[in-house]
């Protein structure tokens, strides 16, 4: 077995090292005003080195939103096929933890950088739509369509459905960046809790519910020792 040389695991390492620096200095900075220079000098290399593996700041960007949101979004189309259980368990467990990493990380920056600075910068505004809008729109609604057939999900309309379950998240990550950056936090909002309350929130509309007593009625035992009343 051939060991990597320290030299080799520094350059295997170096992407995710330039697409780290790239996020934290676009969501510091804006993407405008950032410089490829800028980047490589964060990420401890020459601005040669960097354009070696990117050959420009939109490709840098384009990269972190094909490896840090894109990916996150195909493992949760994984999971969609894997999973035979209720639609609203699986909800439960593709965007609570998906939504609670977001949060934590810079990446959850991304989401002001499309809304603030895409509009300059179509060929992004595409690749996002591409990478991030039309792939999540379509699996949250695969799972909600999935709930509709087997009849544990009330027929809703979908695409409303979705955004009902995505703007808010969208919110709070705006938040974290815009008014959070300045020390102010959501009233009253610890935001972990606000994920998963908002999803079990949104659910308890969806989730097909038997009538009140139904269940009860159909399980209770007969009374003994009693005649049944004609």
């Amino acid at each position: 077995m051939t060991t990597a040389t320290p030299r080799q695991r520094r350059k295997d390492a170096r992407p995710a090292e330039l697409l780290d620096a790239a996020l934290a200095l676009f969501v510091e900075k804006g993407f405008a005003r950032t410089r490829a220079e800028e980047v490589a000098a964060r990420a401890g290399v020459s601005k040669g080195t960097l354009y070696l593996y990117y050959a420009s700041k939109e490709e840098l960007l384009k990269a972190v939103i094909r490896e840090r949101l894109s990916a996150e979004i195909a493992a949760g189309a994984g999971q969609f096929e894997r999973f035979a259980g209720p639609a609203a368990e699986l909800l439960r467990e593709v965007l609570i933890p998906w939504w609670e990493r977001l949060l934590d990380s810079e990446v959850s920056g991304v989401f002001k950088l499309v809304i603030t600075e895409v509009r300059h910068f179509p060929d992004i505004a595409d690749f996002y739509a591409r990478e991030v809008v039309e792939p999540g729109t379509r699996l949250v609604a695969r799972i909600l369509e999935r709930g509709i057939a087997r009849g544990e999900l009330r027929p809703v309309d979908v695409p409303t459905a979705v955004h009902s379950l995505v703007l808010p998240m969208i919110m709070l990550c705006l938040h974290k960046h815009t008014l959070g950056a300045c020390g102010a936090a959501p009233v009253g909002i610890d935001p972990r809790r606000f994920i998963r309350d908002h999803v079990e929130l949104t659910l308890q509309g969806l989730v097909v519910r038997e009538p009140a007593g139904a269940h009860a009625t159909q399980r209770r035992p007969p009374a003994r020792g009693r005649k049944a009343l004609r």
